[in-house]
């Protein structure tokens, strides 16, 4: 069954109430809304299934088949007296090149052929010389499991051979891959499509090839679990600095050929998670407003198009600035008229804009373009906070995680593996430079309110914007890592912060039409 039937099969039948449920408040007036949770889907994981995978895979290499208890006849006397499960003996060998796989709670595929490696080395260390020939030429970047599955960065020399992109590019590329057991239900009306890759239909029979969001993507079922292959592309001609997703399909299918089974430990089965009312202070704020989801500028969306409400809370997180107070405004556009509800860019109440017109793919979003994230400025020092710098304003992880980020890049992204969430969240905009000197780099981990960067105005140069942060937060689907707007569950946030629930400022139909004034598309 392919990953897009898994995901609908658990909308309409295991999960069918709640999702009845969101779909109802999403369909009601503004006014109406509620916060609430994200729907998600538990995949049940077939570890019989990956157990004879892996014994397939070893077959051909007697040394491995009796090290990881698997071969058998007479030429192997070994193989049957072992007693060390498989794949505890398998994770105590690649968990010297990707620490903890064992916690993974799928199956791993990973570009390493454990067989060719052992046949060569029968005790191989990070620094083994055999190590890179059995992982195809690739080289890992970042590696991370838990209960919900695991992610990994690899990078490749985009200049290995005649299969690959003939010209040469300024950095290796990456490519990402993420196993999960977790599904979000979102409405997702560009989901499950793409096409069949030819070459590689007998090895993964429900293979789907697309480009989303930026990326080429490579969508597939195994043992139960959903896997999805992504690198990072222009869909365009080619540029210096960025892949054409053309020159990107050789980059992901040759990691594809090369997956085998690394690790992963057989656990619990998780459970779905139905929607709930998301945790909001009953106190109210004396002063915070904002207006709901949804609701951006008039006339800022991709072809005017209106933003998308969005009222669920998707993860519960500590705010992503330092302090208070934020204001959460248009970077990119501001209001013809300052209406007494405060329009200026230090002033309640605040207003979303993950719809605003960019050229960023966002299925979310109508005609499917848009900003991905939510832009956000830290207000002034208060007087209760001594030695602060309005220039040094702190930007700390909203929960415990890992982060990803490659030298010199300037986004920096937190990811979340827990038995009740697979969720990234991404910030942007910090000098690239402070965060290499601050070790801020691939598998570095955080405790959430942990201070890593601080509120900067870097756009591919310094000063290149606003003195703002962006932040996004993308769930994993069938399709992959996705962009969700990000703005309910930074209003929750802040809420959580300073103490108070904020003020709706939903429209009525006796709203005065100054409040709503669109933009002068110049910047603030």
């Amino acid at each position: 069954m392919g990953v897009g039937a898994i995901g609908r099969r658990g909308l309409r039948t295991r999960l069918g109430l709640p999702l009845l449920l969101i779909a109802a408040v999403v369909s009601l007036p503004a006014q109406c809304e509620e916060f609430s949770t994200p729907t998600l889907t538990a995949l049940r994981i077939d570890w019989a299934e990956a157990l004879d995978q892996l014994r397939a895979e070893v077959a051909p290499s007697p040394t491995a088949a009796v090290e990881f208890g698997l071969g058998s006849g007479p030429d192997l006397p070994a193989a049957g007296l072992r007693r060390v499960p498989a794949w505890v003996r398998l994770n105590a060998i690649t968990g010297r090149f990707f620490p903890a796989i064992g916690q993974s709670a799928v199956p791993v595929l990973l570009p390493l052929d454990a067989a060719t490696l052992l046949a060569s080395d029968p005790d191989p260390r990070p620094e083994s010389p055999a190590l890179r020939s059995a992982q195809a030429g690739f080289e890992i970047g970042m590696f991370d499991a838990g209960p919900a599955g695991y992610d990994a960065v690899f990078t490749l020399d985009g200049n290995l051979g005649d299969s690959l992109p003939p010209r040469v590019f300024s950095r290796p590329v990456e490519v990402q891959i993420t196993g999960s057991s977790l599904i979000y239900d979102i409405a997702d009306p560009l989901g499950a499509k793409g096409e069949p890759v030819k070459d590689l239909t007998a090895q993964y029979p429900d293979l789907r090839r697309f480009i989303r969001e930026g990326h080429v993507r490579y969508a597939f079922s195994r043992f139960g679990a959903a896997y999805v292959v992504s690198v990072q592309c222009l869909d365009s001609v080619p540029k210096a600095r960025r892949l054409a997703c053309r020159e990107a399909y050789p980059v992901a299918e040759h990691l594809l050929k090369a997956l085998r089974l690394a690790g992963g430990t057989p656990q619990r089965a998780l459970r779905d998670i139905p929607a709930m009312p998301a945790e909001r202070p009953a106190a109210q704020s004396a002063d915070f407003t904002y207006w709901p989801s949804g609701e951006i500028l008039p006339g800022s969306g991709f072809r005017k198009q209106d933003g998308r409400p969005d009222s669920t809370v998707y993860a519960q997180i500590r705010f992503p600035i330092e302090h208070t107070p934020a204001y959460a405004h248009s970077q990119s556009y501001k209001p013809r008229i300052k209406d007494g509800g405060g329009a200026g860019l230090f002033a309640y109440p605040w207003r979303d804009n993950f719809c605003e017109s960019r050229s960023f793919g966002v299925g979310q979003c109508a005609m499917g373009f848009g900003h991905q994230g939510q832009d956000i400025r830290p207000g002034a020092c208060l007087p209760d906070q001594p030695g602060c710098d309005v220039k040094q304003q702190g930007v700390v992880a909203v929960r415990d995680g890992v982060l990803i980020r490659s030298p010199r890049q300037q986004a920096v992204t937190l990811l979340v593996n827990t038995t009740r969430e697979h969720i990234r969240f991404r910030y942007m905009h910090m000098h690239p430079a402070e965060l290499d000197r601050d070790g801020v780099l691939d598998g570095r981990r955080v405790a959430e309110g942990e201070r890593f960067g601080v509120v900067g105005n870097y756009l591919d140069f310094p000063n290149g914007t606003t003195r703002h942060l962006h932040f996004d937060v993308q769930v994993f689907t069938p399709d992959g890592w996705l962009w969700v707007n990000p703005y309910t569950t930074l209003v929750a946030s802040y809420e959580k912060l300073i103490g108070g629930r904020g003020r709706d400022l939903t429209p009525t139909p006796t709203t005065p039409a100054v409040a709503r004034a669109g933009p002068d598309n110049g910047l603030p």
